[in-house]
């Protein structure tokens, strides 16, 4: 097993679509900051396993269907390709735990139990989109996982819905679809970016209730204070104007492909617009980390984009 064989397994160059979730559930949750970085590379690793464990589970699938992926060519056999995951799955909860603590591993625990779930009973099942999509949410929870999850239910619904119509799509990558699907999720890409384009209503930067110590008598009082005052406003606004381009661009690029499955269903075509749904998903995560109060994170989660669709010219993503 040499190195680019390792690569081409994990598909490594479409991790790139990964850290984002971390981020986007970090925002919503009001907890991004250090432990972020580590909570998506525990993220990274986990998603590196899932696809080192689909070829494993799809080996013999593959041998028909995909003969040049790495297991069925011979380059990787089945056994490393095993060991892969579980190291992978190993290192990624041990960076779960370390980085966030007990309910970030408990988290990444319910994330590797979904992951695994989906390679090895529900990938080729009709359940197999709706699996997909849990993995996605459970990774944007996991982001949020330091903070308060409830508040990322939201982003981790809408990186759902379009893992959904990716999945979706991606079963018809060998043999070709027919324009009912594209259809179907040229629909769900609508909804998603209208989503992610829109601001949560119980997100501002205006202004917050305090208790301030020492009023007079020496008695607690609670005061209103602005924070930021036109820097908030300038603030909520940069966070609206960055997320709608980035919703916009999103719709753009995976709804661009899409429409080419309609024009014509070959295969060819679908395996692009799954790559192209892959590969836009940074676009959708950082439009929604900047509606929840993050614009700058969220142009930095979107630069990893173009920078993917770099490498995937090298390395497929599917």
């Amino acid at each position: 097993m040499i190195l680019r064989d390792l690569i081409e397994l994990v598909r490594a160059p479409a991790a790139l679509s990964v850290p984002g979730d971390a981020v986007a559930g970090a925002a919503a949750a009001d907890c991004l900051d250090g432990r972020t970085a580590g909570i998506a590379a525990a993220s990274v690793c986990l998603y590196w396993a899932g696809m080192a464990a689909n070829d494993w589970s799809d080996r013999e699938l593959d041998a028909v269907e995909r003969p040049e992926r790495p297991i069925p060519s011979g380059r990787i056999s089945p056994g490393q390709a095993l060991a892969v995951a579980g190291g992978l799955t190993a290192a990624g909860l041990a960076i779960a735990g370390a980085a966030g603590g007990r309910r970030t591993l408990a988290t990444a625990g319910l994330l590797v139990g979904a992951i695994w779930t989906y390679d090895v009973k529900l990938k080729n099942s009709p359940a197999g989109p709706a699996g997909m999509a849990v993995c996605r949410g459970l990774d944007v929870l996991l982001g949020a996982s330091t903070g308060s999850m409830r508040r990322a239910l939201r982003p981790a619904a809408v990186v759902a819905a379009h893992t959904y119509a990716v999945t979706a799509l991606s079963r018809r990558e060998v043999s070709g679809a027919d324009r009912a699907l594209p259809l179907g999720t040229l629909a769900a890409t609508a909804v998603v970016a209208t989503a992610a384009a829109r601001r949560p209503p119980n997100n501002t930067n205006s202004s917050r209730v305090a208790a301030i110590e020492g009023g007079p008598g020496g008695r607690a009082t609670t005061a209103t204070t602005v924070t930021g005052g036109w820097s908030g406003a300038v603030r909520d606004a940069a966070s609206g104007l960055v997320g709608l381009v980035l919703a916009g661009l999103y719709a753009q690029k995976f709804g661009r492909a899409q429409r080419a499955v309609l024009r014509d269903p070959a295969a060819g075509n679908v395996r692009a617009a799954v790559g192209a749904g892959i590969m836009s998903l940074p676009s959708l995560q950082g439009a929604l980390a900047a509606q929840h109060g993050s614009p700058v994170a969220g142009a930095a989660v979107a630069v990893m984009a173009p920078l993917g669709r770099r490498l995937v010219k090298a390395v497929s993503p599917t």
